[in-house]
């Protein structure tokens, strides 16, 4: 298999690029990430994003896109933007409460998101959902992310991140194992579960590869079951400055060979 590029997700360096938009895309560059996935709302024109993307030479791998805007009433502006922009990955990274309380709720978004990838299957687009911890905590007899990626189809990508499954309890290598496929975007968030025993933030502290993510399983199932199209880097702590931590943790995916 070709080599995985690595992307950047900005929700790691949201401050900076609010404030200095294209000089921290430009920044990102030029530490070697080979793309970006944006977070959250839109505060730029589509055209200004693709602008900025194509000064700094990044690809546009996906988007965390809120939950209001994959709904009918807004899907065809998220179509347009996103193609605009270059995304095929519209992914999205929660959902609301009130809509995940039961089981039967989790199993009504399964076929809310299988939908929802048949309507951007035309435009070239697929979608996907983002884990944070709550998606392994038993509800009504099975996990939440056992209950959506079980009913769903393979179009819906399951966008895995470490650290926040990992701090959940869930066993990473085992849904790699189980949902293979399915991996087309993963996030690469360390975490270590001995330091987030008695401070879940704290188990977010370490760089890559200083964690307790076992690495190396992760890698070889992304690249031989996974169908994994770019891994995606997202820091989440304070311990280092936000530009920092990220140029660390893609120089330690580097030292790996990755």
């Amino acid at each position: 298999m070709a080599r995985v590029p690595i992307g950047l997700e900005m929700y790691s360096v949201r401050n900076e690029f609010a404030e200095k938009p294209l000089e921290t895309l430009q920044a990102v560059a030029n530490m070697g990430y080979a793309g970006v996935e944006f977070a959250g709302a839109r505060n730029h024109t589509a055209e200004e994003y693709k602008e900025m993307l194509d000064q700094t030479g990044l690809v546009c791998c996906g988007w965390h896109t809120p939950f209001p805007l994959v709904r009918d009433d807004e899907l065809e502006e998220t179509i347009r933007f996103n193609r605009i922009v270059g995304n095929k990955h519209v992914i999205v990274p929660g959902i609301p409460g009130n809509l995940r309380e039961t089981r039967e709720d989790w199993l009504k978004m399964a076929g809310f998101f299988d939908e929802l990838a048949a309507k951007l299957a035309p435009h070239g687009m697929k979608t996907g959902y983002h884990n944070h911890n709550i998606e392994f905590a038993e509800l009504g007899g099975e996990k939440p992310w056992d209950t959506f990626f079980g009913n769903t189809g393979p179009e819906v990508i399951m966008q895995l991140d470490m650290g926040n499954a990992l701090s959940g309890g869930a066993d990473v290598i085992q849904l790699l194992k189980t949902y293979t496929g399915r991996c087309q975007t993963v996030h690469l968030k360390p975490y270590s579960v001995t330091l987030g025993t008695e401070d879940p933030k704290a188990g977010f502290r370490p760089i890559i590869g200083e964690d307790d993510v076992p690495w190396n399983e992760v890698f070889e199932l992304c690249e031989t079951v996974g169908d994994t199209e770019w891994y995606v880097v997202e820091y989440e702590s304070d311990a280092y400055p936000p530009m920092k931590s990220v140029e660390l943790c893609l120089s330690a995916l580097r030292a790996m060979g990755k």
